[in-house]
Formats: C-alpha cells, sequence, structure tokens
C-alpha cells in the first residue's frame, strides 16, 4: 500500500520500518558470505567527539537525541514530506557550541572530501531558499534532524543518523568497522559544484563503452516523463529504486556486466566507483570497502538511462552483490522545470544483501557476544 503526496507515491516508510530487515536483493534471498569491507575504524576520535557532543545537551536533549540501535526510526527517513513523527534533535534548534560538536561526531566517521560535500550539500540548501524566496523555515543550512543510535562506547556498537531535504546518512561503528549506508545527498541548485565528479567519471564510462556495449547498458534511451513507465517518472523518487522505504527491495541486475568491459572500461568503471567510495576515511576503512567492491568486479552491473552527453540530464545505476549506487537528474520541486534537468541531482549508496545500517555485522555481533540467534 502506498501514501500519495500529491500525484507522488511513496511507500509508507514508519510501516516498513517494523518489518523483518532482509536488504536490499536480487531475488529476495539475500546472498551470505560477503565482506563489505570498511575494517581497521579507529573509533577512539569518533567517541571523544559523541561524548562532547552529549555533554552539551541538557538532560531532556539527551534523552530525546538517543535511541536504541534496533529502533525502527533508524529506517524512517525520506527526502520528501514527512509522513512521520521528527525523531532526534533539530541542528537549527541547537546553540552554535552544540551544533559544532555533531558536526565534530559527523567529521570523525567521514573523509575530508565526504564532510566537505555534506556541509556544501546544506549550504545549498539555504541558497536554494534564497533563491526561490520561500520555505525560511526549512530550506536554510541547518534543518536537519540529528539522532544517536545505540549507547557509545569503545566496545559496544552505536551510530548516527543525519536526516532532511536532500541529506539522509547514517554511520554505524561495530567492532573496529564503519558502514556509511544507507546515504542519500542531493541538490536542486548549483549541482554542479557538487556533483561535477559524479557526473563526469559517468560520462568517461559511458563513452568509452563500445555500440553494443553501450545498447546493453541502456535501458531507456529519454528521461521524459512522458516516454517512460510509469514508476521511473515520479516526482519525488524519479528513476530511483532503492530510495527511503525500500530497505528489503529485489531490484534484479540490470545492463552492462564488468566482465563483459575491455580492461580500460574496467579502469573507468573502478573510477566511478572511487567517486562513492571517497567519503569514507582513508586508510583501513576505504581500501577494505575498496578492495570489497573490486573483488565483485565482474558481476557489477552498469545501467542507464537518457543520454549521455554534458548538458542532458540523465540516470544511472552500478550495482553488485556489495555496492548499489544510483544517481538521477531529478525535474523540479522548489525550481519550475517539467522534466529532469542536469542542475537537480540526487544520489543514493547502498550495501546490498543486509549491509545497510550494518544489519547483518550487527546480527554477527549480537551472535558472538550475546549468544542471540
Amino acid at each position: 500500500m502506498l501514501g500519495v503526496i500529491g500525484d507522488a507515491e511513496l511507500p509508507p516508510i514508519d510501516r516498513n520500518a517494523t518489518e523483518p530487515f532482509v536488504g536490499i536483493t536480487t531475488d529476495g534471498l539475500p546472498l551470505t558470505g560477503l565482506d563489505a569491507g570498511g575494517h581497521g575504524f579507529d573509533s577512539a576520535p569518533a567517541l571523544d567527539a559523541v561524548t562532547e557532543f552529549l555533554r552539551s545537551l541538557t538532560s531532556n536533549q539527551r534523552a530525546a537525541v538517543m535511541l536504541p540501535l534496533d529502533a525502527p526510526q533508524i529506517q524512517m527517513w525520506t527526502n520528501a514530506f514527512l509522513t512521520f513523527p521528527e525523531h532526534g534533535l533539530l541542528l537549527q534548534e541547537l546553540s552554535e557550541e552544540q551544533r559544532t560538536h555533531a558536526l565534530a561526531v559527523i567529521r570523525s566517521t567521514m573523509s575530508t572530501r565526504g564532510f566537505t560535500q555534506l556541509r556544501r550539500a546544506m549550504n545549498l540548501n539555504a541558497q536554494l531558499g534564497h533563491f526561490v524566496g520561500r520555505y525560511a523555515d526549512t530550506l536554510t543550512e541547518w534543518c536537519y534532524w540529528f539522532t544517536v543510535f545505540g549507547n557509545p562506547s569503545t566496545n559496544g556498537p552505536w551510530g548516527w543518523q543525519l536526516a532532511g531535504h536532500h541529506i539522509d546518512l547514517h554511520a554505524i561503528i561495530i567492532d573496529q568497522r564503519l558502514v556509511l549506508t544507507p546515504a542519500f545527498v542531493g541538490c536542486e541548485f548549483e549541482a554542479h559544484t557538487l556533483f561535477h565528479d559524479h557526473r563526469s567519471a559517468a560520462l568517461a564510462l559511458m563513452d568509452s563503452l563500445g555500440p553494443q556495449r553501450q545498447s546493453k547498458a541502456l535501458l531507456h534511451g529519454s528521461m521524459l516523463s512522458s516516454e517512460l513507465p510509469p514508476e521511473l517518472a515520479g516526482i519525488v523518487d524519479g528513476r530511483h529504486r532503492a530510495g527511503a522505504g525500500r530497505d528489503n527491495l529485489t531490484l534484479a541486475y540490470e545492463g552492462v556486466r564488468g566482465d563483459a568491459m575491455t580492461a580500460g572500461e574496467r579502469e573507468l568503471l573502478r573510477k566511478l566507483l572511487a567517486v562513492y567510495l571517497d567519503n569514507l576515511p582513508t586508510g583501513g576503512p576505504r581500501e577494505t570497502r575498496t578492495k570489497a567492491v573490486e573483488k565483485h568486479l565482474d558481476e557489477t552491473h552498469l545501467a542507464w538511462i537518457g543520454q549521455w552527453d554534458e548538458k542532458s540530464p540523465f540516470y544511472y545505476r552500478v550495482h553488485s552483490p556489495v555496492v548499489l549506487i544510483e544517481y538521477d537528474n531529478h525535474a523540479g520541486i522548489f525550481l519550475d522545470n517539467d522534466e529532469p534537468e542536469p542542475f537537480h541531482v540526487h544520489t543514493i549508496v547502498r550495501t546490498p544483501n543486509g549491509g545497510d545500517y550494518a544489519k547483518n555485522l550487527l546480527r554477527n555481533h549480537y551472535h558472538r557476544h550475546h549468544g542471540e540467534p
């Protein structure tokens, strides 16, 4: 059953968050024995940062910002209009000192590049508000809800969520591993300042493919809503399949496989993947995540919708057993373009087969340390 907002259909996010978690799969059955990487994370700076953040709060604020790691709210996020109560603390309502401490928690679990991208997206949200001259209470730099999940400690798993317009990020720290999915980042204003590499690396790869492989990758040659199936022409999700409320999505592989590409094309595929993996801290987490993605390069599929030139809007998906990436250009929400344009971008990164929110790792952790099944 779908909830309808205007003419955009959305899944019942709050209800879906209470369903048994499976993860994104190709056939409803998650693959087992996969290692998605993220090893070797030094959690001490993150623990110091979150400790300082919690100390800066009042007792009522601490009660509001902290939820159990298995709370359904960790799966309750959306780039669209909220259909469920907010949770956590709104950065906009915190003092400057408290916001600084909250940002320090986030910074401690991301690369410099990833954190810079996040802050740029937050600023672009405010710039969009100034440009349209409306929504002064929501199109701002700080209209984002921050939540701490779990009880931060040296040995116990914990994490955080930042959720709001064009930003929905998750970080889970568990057994010296770091998981940063699901991750949604977008903007409807000046997208070239934020997503240049995401676009240029994809264009370079698509351009490099021979006609036969381009044809295999191409799902639809147009981004016009009238020329796409209805499920790929919605206002909220556009062509995205793995958006909010779709944690148990069944999504078959489509497009051209990595083992059908030439050595040069595979190298360009690696460069595209690296754009999205660079939000992980340097060292162990990024290196082991990259190795895990590389291990499945033969099985990695590239799918495309639209044209592939500098001025055209397009969608692409990169999908393997351990990573799912979606990039999409959208029609206007606050601006007046009726069809997708390159200046409006949504991106999603997922870890299929139960890896999102570190669910697989948490299950193994509780079994190993607490004897849970």
